[in-house]
């Protein structure tokens, strides 16, 4: 199970924090594939940690459906469906689009131009081929919308679905510039609805942004 030598550890995490994080990076970025054997001392060498640490971390990212343990205590990264990209693109466009058009009739401008600086981060990150950086800059904008429509069970739920797409966007964003320059676009119209407190037109093209990617992904895998 070779893992990464060089990478760099976030500052002033514990143990557990640290080991949870980066696991679940290498899954999400494919360092650590589908199916594959998670052995616990071999990622506390390369963690600098005790096992402890890695196993406690196992138990979250198994809460978080990204691991399972099988009899005999045998920790393994959860294989990914195809299917699954429809059911959970199509739920989390749902959630979405709510979200746009609650916020649509709320938004400040600060709050918009908030938005766009994001999203101009966004861009930069795929123009530069940094395909996580690109996925976390993208999170935080639909994470600000959701915040902004003040909806708890949004939130939950948007969270609980966002661990598991994550593994099909980092997929799609290491895709050529022109594939993933329409979601920049995208992101653009909802903010110019949010001005205009277009809440009809905020939430279709917040559904858009799901909903074309995860037909574009499925196509891809």
């Amino acid at each position: 199970m070779p893992v990464p030598k060089n990478f760099v550890s976030p500052a002033r995490m514990s143990a557990k924090e640290r080991a949870f994080s980066q696991i679940q990076r290498w899954i999400i970025d494919g360092t650590l594939q589908p199916g594959e054997k998670l052995i616990d001392a071999e990622l506390a060498e390369s963690l600098g940690v005790s096992r402890t640490p890695i196993r406690e971390a196992f138990q979250l990212l198994e809460v978080q459906g990204l691991v399972s343990t099988h009899p005999g205590k045998e920790t393994k990264v959860t294989e990914i469906e195809k299917d699954d990209i429809f059911k959970m693109y199509s739920t989390m466009a749902v959630l979405q689009a709510l979200a746009a058009e609650i916020t649509a009739k709320i938004i400040a401008p600060e709050q918009t131009e908030q938005l766009r600086s994001i999203n101009h981060d966004f861009a930069s990150a795929i123009n530069s081929g940094q395909a996580y950086q690109a996925m976390e800059t993208d999170e935080q904008f639909h994470n600000l919308i959701v915040e902004l429509s003040d909806n708890p069970y949004i939130a939950s739920f948007s969270a609980s679905l966002q661990i598991h797409i994550r593994r099909f966007k980092y997929v799609f964003l290491k895709q050529p510039v022109t594939a993933t320059q329409a979601s920049v676009d995208e992101h653009a119209s909802i903010i110019s609805a949010f001005e205009q407190k277009d809440s009809d037109r905020a939430q279709a093209m917040m559904k858009q942004n799901f909903i074309r990617p995860m037909q574009e992904l499925h196509e891809l895998l």
